[in-house]
């Protein structure tokens, strides 16, 4: 039919007479929609921020940078719903938790101030640190252990025995977001004057005078690329070095430490800038009284196996401020 045109089976629009199907002409239905468009607009610039925005005073929001956002929300929901009731008196009334798939999209959320309490490895909060000027609250004690270090190790029969000869070597380490094996322990290979160049896979080519490193993306793979020759140097915490699944004894057996870097912190708690202090003081009160807390047991236990919460002491202050100046030194002369 002339002048008329249908889409999908829908009512045809009547191009050559400009009529709309209910109808109105098109510049009366096209005024209506920017009028219906231009009332939407208003209502939201009149609605008030607690619908706009998770950062409401009266909600506290725990974020986590997750790869499993369904196991990490089981993990974190128990402790949040303890935390939450206890800082009634300083106005929150709702916990809510906001997954980022990586560091800086939570470095967004902190800066604008859509999450207010983060739960991190030293490594990822110093970097929270200097990307969105989030506050270190408290340390977090994992199975009774609030510090720990990286371990280099190589095969006994490799000739390696300090991290001093990694020149013309390859190193595994973990991931890129890995506190123990990677910004620490590639931050001292640094200190140490070493370059860092990433391989393409184990048989690629080292320069003489450089490291190779590659992600292993696991503990064990670690182990075992070091155990088959796959890399010269693998690097871990020493919780790990200890644990039989992640380095089995026999594969322990041929291998021997060549070096360890000082203890640091192994987790910390992390608030955004900018939180009201009446809320920062009365969540750092609730943690860390929520060691002796019977009632708190089940939610510390599932909330990565926490035994405690404590105060930041100097030492441990030391140690975050040279591990924020590693992983800057990583980001600037590695990634």
């Amino acid at each position: 039919m002339a002048g008329r045109f249908a889409v999908s089976g829908r009512t045809p629009f009547d191009y050559a007479a400009g009529r709309h199907p209910d109808g109105s002409s098109f510049l009366i239905a096209s005024l209506r929609r920017t009028a219906l468009l231009t009332l939407c607009m208003l209502a939201m610039a009149a609605a008030p921020l607690s619908v706009l925005a998770a950062d409401d005073s009266g909600v506290l929001v725990l974020g986590r940078i997750s790869d499993d956002p369904k196991k990490n929300y089981e993990q974190l929901k128990p402790l949040l719903d303890y935390v939450v009731p206890r800082l009634a008196d300083v106005g929150i009334r709702e916990g809510r938790i906001l997954m980022a798939k990586d560091t800086q999209q939570m470095a967004s959320y902190l800066r604008r101030g859509r999450v207010d309490w983060v739960t991190e490895t030293a490594g990822t909060a110093m970097l929270l640190r200097q990307r969105a000027g989030a506050r270190t609250l408290l340390l977090t004690e994992r199975d009774g252990v609030s510090h720990y270090r990286s371990v280099f190790f190589a095969r006994r029969d490799s000739g390696l025995s300090s991290l001093d000869d990694l020149r013309g070597h390859s190193i595994a380490f973990q991931r890129p977001n890995s506190t123990s094996a990677y910004f620490v322990p590639a931050a001292e290979l640094l200190r140490r004057g070493l370059s860092l160049e990433i391989l393409l896979s184990p048989e690629d080519r080292i320069a003489s005078g450089e490291v190779g490193y590659l992600f292993a993306w696991s503990e064990l793979n670690i182990s075992t690329w070091v155990h088959k020759g796959l890399a010269d140097v693998g690097v871990m915490s020493n919780l790990d070095w200890a644990n039989p699944h992640r380095m089995p004894p026999s594969f322990r057996d041929d291998l021997m430490v060549i070096g360890e870097t000082v203890d640091y912190p192994r987790a910390v708690e992390m608030v955004r800038d900018g939180l009201d202090p009446r809320v920062q003081a009365r969540l750092r009160e609730v943690l860390i009284d929520a060691a002796g807390d019977p009632d708190a047991g089940d939610a510390l236990l599932r909330f990565f196996n926490t035994t405690r919460f404590m105060p930041v002491d100097a030492e441990s202050q030391k140690a975050l401020d040279r591990i924020s100046d590693g992983v800057a030194h990583v980001r600037a002369e590695v990634e």
